[in-house]
């Protein structure tokens, strides 16, 4: 298989009051086991350039990170929103958008589930514990309380969807590190998993060659779990054809 160009899109960082560009490690070797080369889009070009990268790329795979400003979904941003950057939600938008007009490999972790819905025309919850009306006390943000891989809740699959085909199964643990969530799903889309208490954890176009969105964080189960191994192969063979 010939190896196909992964663009990976990543956030600001600070250190010493310096600004870089960068994703974990966890996205890399997930997409490099999976038979993928992987390419940093970063948020910081202009839409001609992106454009320009962005059909370079095979496929795309929008990475975790921080809040989507609000004001994309038709709301403002309560005072629970944070690390939002506005040249990233330009960058991931666009990119989710171009790439389901274009039919082109896309897969959205995290963040992008949230990105997926919002560009397609969805909102979210800002704060799940505050907003969400069947929140029950499923610890959904486990960020810096537990390890990246430490698996906080189940997920049912819906049958018959592009992500219960690829994983093959039904009801995988997963990890969780968000407290933003899915609300009204965007038109065209569908839900393939929700969380125990209901919560949207997967959403996909129909019909498309691959463009699925999930809400936890499979690159970080990759080393322990065939299902979320299969789930970067099945993106990254789509994207090589």
């Amino acid at each position: 298989m010939r190896r196909p160009l992964i663009g990976i899109t990543c956030g600001p960082h600070h250190d010493d009051g310096v600004l870089f560009y960068g994703i974990l490690p966890a996205y890399i070797k997930s997409i490099t086991m999976a038979g993928g080369l992987p390419v940093l889009i970063t948020p910081n070009t202009d839409e001609q350039v992106l454009r320009e990268t962005y059909e370079r790329m095979d496929g795309v795979l929008l990475a975790g990170g921080g809040d989507i400003d609000a004001s994309y979904y038709g709301m403002k941003n309560t005072e629970l929103v944070g690390n939002i950057d506005r040249d990233r939600d330009f960058t991931e938008i666009n990119v989710a958008r171009w790439a389901a007009d274009d039919n082109k490999p896309l897969f959205g972790i995290c963040r992008g589930i949230q990105t997926i819905n919002v560009a397609l025309g969805g909102t979210l919850y800002q704060d799940v514990p505050t907003e969400y009306p069947g929140y029950n006390g499923i610890d959904h943000d486990t960020w810096g309380k537990a390890p990246r891989s430490h698996l906080s809740h189940g997920v049912s699959v819906k049958p018959e969807t592009h992500l219960a085909t690829v994983i093959g199964e039904t009801a995988p643990e997963v990890n969780s590190m968000h407290h933003q969530a899915v609300r009204d799903v965007a038109p065209g889309l569908i839900i393939s998993a929700h969380s125990p208490d209901g919560l949207i954890e997967g959403v996909e176009l129909p019909g498309a060659r691959f463009y699925v969105g999930v809400q936890w964080h499979p690159e970080e189960l990759t080393d322990y779990s065939e299902p979320m191994r299969r789930l970067f192969a099945a993106f990254v063979k789509e994207a090589a054809k």
